[in-house]
């Protein structure tokens, strides 16, 4: 079961456009409560790119190419996002796709979380025969009035239908992150000798919903970052071992690249890994 914490809302007048807040923010998971603090100094820090509200989307596809990083511990995600989900009187509306790092990297998990508190989870894990470390993957998001749906390498894993689906009916924003969980039973022990890991990202498309098709609307190849798109985390949260810090968030090489390092190796100095499908 996956580890959930609330997002306070954004401030996009001082450009804190953040999923976690500017303060001390009470968090609430499925297993632990608490609150947390975005300068607190956690000894491991990872990366969270998040979209300008600007760009929030209703309804549509989001494919992503990407690789994943491995270590036991280490959660690579790709969701959507409600302002506001995080308070206890607002509905909340998630859509997951979360990459583990552990056994080799060869589970992701898909989910819709919904609901006031207790919420909804439905959390369902995909085996992949390879791992999802070793190489770029395409992970797809539909998101329809009538169904969520979820393809790997254009591929049918599953679907959704009925009231969870149609629960999830407002502007969201797109995110990625990569960060190390304190939930063992979830995400896999934690050594961090596995440390600096990166989740790498070619390429980012999504979709408009209109008269029951997908029409491209914008497409990000990272040739470089855009700031009118998209935003750079430096928050944590409940459940994280690690802060989010924008240094550990970089593009280069036509990548997105989101590290988790520990505290004194923020950045990235590897080398960048070649997708043999190249740029869509």
């Amino acid at each position: 079961m996956a580890v959930r914490q609330f997002y306070p809302e954004k401030n996009i007048g001082d450009m804190m456009n953040n999923v976690f807040g500017i303060s001390i923010v009470c968090l609430f998971s499925v297993f632990i409560g608490g609150c947390a603090n975005k300068s607190e100094g956690k000894p491991y820090k990872g990366a969270e790119v998040y979209s300008l509200s600007q760009n929030d989307i209703k309804y549509g596809k989001i494919e992503v190419r990407m690789m994943a990083a491995k270590g036991s511990g280490i959660i690579n995600a790709l969701f959507t996002w409600k302002e506001g989900s995080q308070n206890s009187d607002v509905f909340w509306e998630e859509v997951d796709v979360e990459v583990f790092g552990k056994n080799n990297a060869t589970t992701w998990q898909s989910n819709v979380i919904s609901g006031y508190d207790p919420r909804s989870h439905s959390e369902q894990v995909h085996q992949q025969d390879e791992s999802l470390g070793d190489g770029f993957h395409t992970y797809s998001i539909e998101w329809t009035p009538e169904s969520i749906s979820w393809y790997f390498d254009g591929q049918h894993v599953r679907t959704i239908t009925g009231t969870r689906v149609t629960d999830i009916n407002s502007p969201a924003g797109i995110r990625f992150n990569i960060w190390p969980s304190t939930i063992p039973t979830w995400a896999g022990s934690w050594d961090d000798i596995v440390l600096p890991q990166s989740l790498f990202v070619n390429w980012v498309k999504y979709y408009n919903y209109e008269d029951s098709e997908f029409i491209l609307n914008w497409t990000d190849e990272f040739d470089g970052f855009d700031g009118s798109r998209w935003g750079k985390a430096d928050w944590s949260f409940d459940s994280n071992r690690a802060d989010f810090e924008p240094r550990n968030v970089v593009v280069q090489d036509g990548m997105l690249i989101l590290s988790l390092t520990k505290s004194e190796e923020t950045g990235f100095s590897g080398i960048v890994p070649q997708d043999p499908v190249g740029k869509k």
